[in-house]
């Protein structure tokens, strides 16, 4: 999916909502272990409920990983069960030597054929850009996380003065394009968004955080929205994890619509 299909998503379903797929076996309802592949069977019910009000889906590799091979079978008929026209991220946070990142690459955008991949720059340049060759593939590079430890290393300032997490915003520009390259920035961080704006004013951002983690949607719009939007805003536990009870499905429809309404408002308050 390229840059336009993805905001003529955003426009049709007036909506940026990404809902991340992070299904866990202690948490599932009950009624579900019977399935065959409980794992799939949630998530299916889950993206039938919330595919008119999301515009992306978002497996966390490592709840699937987890599980071993059963698990890596789950994530795929996930990835095929989603409607075609939604973007899919596969939050894999990978990163590492070119080669290894090619096959890397080549597992999620052609074994998965999953839109997008997270990757962590540490390492640099050469294990970033094997996953931007592909065509219409999306890398969406690791800037400034919402976890505690964050403050480790992205907020860390160099003799200029200058934080970790900016260096990474200003030099990754020049390995890919607007559109090829998204960033994740943490809702938590919402003080952060204008300054990330200021670096990369029209690349789409993931953002994380919404909802059980404390993020304000209005403050992620009113700094973080440019003329494309530009935003894709990830709400997982806070929709899939709505109820615990047969009605699981339904409550996670109730509660990706009410985020979808919220951001059809914000979306006519400030797109510019």
């Amino acid at each position: 999916m390229n840059r336009q299909e993805l905001f003529s998503l955003i426009k049709q379903k007036e909506s940026f909502l990404c809902v991340g797929l992070d299904p866990s076996l202690d948490k599932i309802p009950s009624h579900l272990k019977n399935e065959p592949d409980p794992i799939f069977a949630f998530n299916r019910a889950i993206i039938d409920s919330t595919a008119d009000y999301a515009v992306a889906y978002k497996p966390n590799v490592a709840f699937y990983e987890a599980l071993g091979a059963k698990g890596w079978e789950s994530l795929e008929k996930t990835l095929a069960y989603i409607p075609e026209g939604i973007f899919t991220i596969a939050d894999a946070k990978r990163g590492d030597i070119g080669n290894t990142s090619t096959l890397y690459a080549k597992a999620f955008f052609e074994n998965l054929s999953a839109d997008a991949v997270t990757v962590a720059p540490y390492m640099g340049k050469d294990s970033v850009t094997p996953f931007l060759a592909f065509k219409d593939k999306w890398v969406i590079l690791l800037a400034l996380t919402s976890n505690e430890g964050s403050h480790d290393f992205q907020l860390f300032s160099n003799a200029d003065g200058k934080e970790l997490y900016k260096e990474v915003l200003e030099n990754s520009q020049q390995w890919g394009s607007l559109d090829n390259l998204m960033y994740v920035v943490g809702a938590t961080r919402g003080e952060k968004i204008s300054e990330v704006r200021t670096i990369v004013p029209e690349h789409f951002l993931l953002v994380p955080g919404v909802g059980a983690q404390g993020g304000n949607l209005e403050d992620v719009a009113k700094y973080g929205m440019n003329s494309s939007c530009g935003l894709l805003v990830n709400s997982s536990r806070g929709i899939i994890y709505a109820s615990s009870d047969r009605n699981f499905a339904d409550a996670a429809a109730t509660e990706a619509k009410k985020l979808q309404l919220e951001m059809s408002h914000l979306l006519y308050r400030y797109l510019k």
